[in-house]
C-alpha cells in the first residue's frame, strides 16, 4: 500500500509549505519568465515524485545506490527523449540561438560531468557518514551550487525572486532540521 499512517512532524509540514510557497511563487517573479522551462520543471518534479512513492510503496531493492541512479539517469533520457518530439521542443532545438556554439557544447558537458561528479560523492558520503550530517553537507552543496549560479549565468534577479530563493532555502534547512530531529540517535 502506498500510503501509511504515520505521524508527519509539524516541521517537517511547515518545510514542506515553505518549499511549495517557494516553486509556487517564484514563476510570477521571474523577470525573464518562460512557460517552457517551468513545463520540464513540473514534468521533473512530477517524475521525482512518482520515484518516491514507487520507492516507497516496494520493498526495499537489492540495487545499490549506484545503480538506483544509473536507472534514474536511463529513465530520464528515456522518458524526456520520447516527450521531446509532441511538445515540439526536438524540433524547436534546431532554432536555438546558441547550438552551434562551442562554448554552450563545453557547458553542456562540463554540467553533466559535474552532476554526475556529485552525485558519486553523495553516494559515497551517504556511506561514510551518519545520515544528518550527510544531509547537512547536501544542504550546503545546494545552496552553494544556487549561488554560484546566480554569480555565473546571465540572469535578472528582483527582490521578489531572490525572496523565492531564500524562502526555499529556508524550506530545506528547515527539512533538514526536521530530519536530524526525527532521526534515531
Amino acid at each position: 500500500m502506498c500510503f501509511r499512517k504515520e505521524k508527519t512532524p509539524p516541521a517537517k509540514i511547515c518545510s514542506a509549505l515553505l518549499l511549495l510557497a517557494a516553486a509556487g511563487s517564484l514563476p510570477f517573479n521571474d523577470a525573464q519568465f518562460d512557460p517552457d522551462g517551468y513545463f520540464w520543471a513540473v514534468i521533473h518534479l512530477l517524475s521525482v515524485g512518482a520515484y518516491k512513492i514507487l520507492q516507497k510503496s516496494l520493498k526495499p531493492s537489492a540495487l545499490s545506490d549506484i545503480d538506483q541512479q544509473y536507472l534514474n539517469y536511463i529513465f530520464s533520457v528515456a522518458l524526456l527523449a520520447a516527450a521531446a518530439h509532441p511538445t515540439g521542443d526536438l524540433l524547436r532545438a534546431l532554432d536555438f540561438p546558441f547550438l552551434y556554439f562551442y562554448r554552450f557544447h563545453g557547458s553542456c558537458c562540463a554540467s553533466g560531468l559535474l552532476g554526475f561528479l556529485v552525485t558519486l560523492s553523495a553516494v559515497k558520503l551517504k556511506s561514510l557518514v551518519a545520515p544528518g550530517q550527510c544531509a547537512a553537507w547536501l544542504l550546503l552543496a545546494q545552496v552553494a551550487t544556487a549561488g554560484s549560479s546566480v554569480l555565473l549565468f546571465e540572469g535578472v534577479l528582483t527582490r521578489a525572486a531572490v525572496g523565492c530563493l531564500l524562502l526555499g532555502g529556508l524550506g530545506e534547512a528547515l527539512l533538514l532540521f526536521s530530519e536530524r530531529r526525527g532521526a534515531p540517535r
